[in-house]
């Protein structure tokens, strides 16, 4: 057996870095003003899928991401890692989507993609917290979704069996093919860059950074098709402009607040008996503890 199997996965601003220029006035990320990184738990989902073409030998991982140019990063970064192709979605009409236009956007790529079997994804981005593409994704594809995943156990007989990790426990579940998974930072982490594999893509690009950059060595992408990464628009999708970008999106922010946590009080204890016990009895007296 073998299996297409799409990995989402999207460069997000490092959330450790954020300074007062992070946000945009109408409230959209300022992601020129970030150092991007790729999203953590799509790591984890993309060690599934490698996983995956690891047990079943010939399997196919395509990497697909919407972003801006630099976005293209992440595809070179899955396949250092594995993968075997990768799509950039890019558009100005993408630009300042929410949850609901970028799980449309994409369920247009797929779509374009063709046959798949198994889309695999991060539970949630750490710019956004919601947890809302991948199901929704799943929805508009009209296919079922496995969520909090920590393991794909066994792909058999045209069924997926995964172990999720919940809140108070652990649940292994059944689902039928084709099925969208959305894997926890708890799964495995992802493998590291593959040395060859980072030799053989170091010069992959899309025909924007292609165009972009003044190299002697354009002739390579001929005689080496597969350094040349899929960038598609949203004609290439054929979305619909209304549904994708800021348009296309319900959610809106009212209000930005930076919030900076500072101590207005502090006192140094020793690690003396004495000090430690007036402490838990001044807690115990103010009801803290006790």
């Amino acid at each position: 057996m073998t299996f297409n199997i799409i990995v989402l996965a999207k460069q997000v601003p490092d959330t450790r870095n954020v300074g007062k220029d992070a946000m945009k006035a109408d409230g959209t990320v300022n992601r020129a003003a970030l150092p991007a990184i790729f999203n953590p738990e799509d790591l984890n989902a993309m060690e599934q899928a490698l996983g995956i073409k690891d047990r079943f030998p010939g399997s196919k991982i395509t990497v697909l991401t919407m972003g801006p140019g630099r976005a293209a990063e992440i595809l070179r970064e899955g396949l250092f890692r594995g993968a075997d192709d990768g799509v950039l979605l890019t558009d100005r009409a993408f630009a300042g989507a929410d949850t609901l236009a970028t799980s449309y956007a994409l369920s247009m790529a797929i779509r374009k993609l063709g046959k798949f079997d198994i889309i695999v994804s991060g539970r949630q981005a750490i710019d956004g917290d919601t947890a809302q593409v991948g199901p929704q994704v799943a929805e508009k594809l009209g296919i079922p979704q496995i969520t909090y995943a920590e393991n794909i156990e066994k792909i058999e007989n045209g069924t997926i069996t995964v172990k999720r990790r919940l809140e108070n426990g652990v649940e292994v579940v059944e689902c039928p093919l084709p099925v969208v998974v959305t894997v926890n930072g708890s799964a495995r982490a992802c493998r590291p860059r593959n040395a060859k594999l980072l030799l053989k893509y170091k010069h992959a690009k899309t025909i924007t950074e292609r165009q972009a950059e003044n190299i002697d060595y354009i002739d390579i992408y001929s005689s080496r098709p597969y350094l040349n990464l899929t960038e598609w628009s949203v004609d290439d999708v054929e979305a619909d402009k209304v549904q994708c970008g800021l348009s296309g999106s319900p959610t809106k922010v009212k209000k930005i607040e930076n919030v900076v946590f500072q101590a207005k009080e502090s006192r140094r204890l020793s690690d003396d008996d004495a000090d430690i016990e007036e402490l838990i009895k001044e807690l115990i007296d103010s009801h803290t503890i006790g």
